[in-house]
């Protein structure tokens, strides 16, 4: 098997073109995905190539959609919004044509941090950071489970929650 990754690079509905990642653009990646402040300058070194060859590089992986954007991870307890919670969504039979709708609604709900289209007995599951249990259960009971396209939801609340960082290789 080649040490190459070839990744999909979609935009819309199917794929737009294929991006073969070398053993550079891994160990960009890498980098950035430990710390996506990193000067080019010191991606460069650490990857033995010129910085503008870096930034070049950085770039093409920008425009195919390979990097998806720059984020900064903020915990939720520190603005106010302590309390995390997965949702887990079934839509009736017959709302399934509108999932994009669907999708739109749940982004501008409150405190939602990440929306997922799953396989399962569920079509979606939400990931939520709200201040504390009552903007949880108002945000289910009034906002979710009360749309007339979901058959029903599923609640659990994050104890815990660790980010692991997974080698790009």
């Amino acid at each position: 098997m080649s040490e190459d990754l070839i990744i999909g690079v979609s935009v819309g509905a199917g794929p737009k073109e294929r991006r073969v990642l070398d053993p550079v653009d891994r160990r960009i990646l890498e980098l950035l995905r430990s710390d996506a402040r990193m000067p080019n300058n010191a991606v460069a070194a650490a990857v033995g190539i010129a910085p503008s060859t870096c930034h070049g590089r950085i770039r093409a992986l920008q425009e195919q959609g390979v990097i998806r954007g720059f984020h900064a991870d903020v915990d939720p307890a520190a603005t106010g919004r302590g309390l995390q919670a997965m949702i887990a969504i079934r839509l009736h039979a017959h709302a399934r044509s509108n999932l994009a709708t669907f999708k739109d609604y749940l982004a501008q709900l409150p405190g939602v941090e990440s929306i997922f289209f799953v396989t399962g007995d569920r079509d979606f599951l939400i990931h939520v950071a709200l201040a504390d249990s009552g903007a949880l259960r108002d945000l289910v009971a009034n906002n979710i489970s009360v749309h007339p396209e979901v058959a029903g939801t599923n609640t659990s609340v994050i104890f815990e929650y660790v980010s692991v960082k997974q080698s790009v290789r």
